[in-house]
């Protein structure tokens, strides 16, 4: 048996079988935020005109629209998100590269700003 802590205790809930809501970035988000959109988007059109097969089509169409909204934004983003960590760890990679030329191939001190302001501030 599996308890909590080991790793084959992590049950996943997949829609319809197919979307595993955990594991996929954005999925969750998205499905909450389009059922209160077709909560909202039914609701509001029940109370409107009072028709109910209308406004159930109005709720389903709500939430199609509001979880590929929410779905293509958060995907959006995400991307965004990582594309910018990739150029921070290349950044990063190439600093650590530059740092261990500089000191392996120069024996000679190179100054920083920081030590130019000290030697101005003793001389001064």
């Amino acid at each position: 048996m599996a308890r909590e802590g080991e790793p084959g205790s992590e049950k996943t809930f997949k829609l319809l079988g197919i979307l595993d809501v955990q594991n996929i970035p954005c999925s969750r988000e998205s499905i909450l935020y389009g059922s209160l959109g077709s909560l909202a988007v039914g609701l509001g059109h029940f109370l409107a005109t009072s028709r109910v097969r209308r406004s159930f089509d109005f709720g389903m169409g709500g939430f199609v629209l509001t979880t590929l909204g929410c779905w293509i934004y958060c995907r959006y983003n995400h991307a965004k998100l990582r594309i910018q960590q990739r150029i921070i760890q290349e950044g990063m990679r190439n600093k650590l590269l530059y740092e261990d030329e500089a000191s392996v191939g120069d024996t000679h001190h190179v100054e920083t700003p920081q030590h130019t302001k000290a030697a101005l501030q003793v001389v001064g």
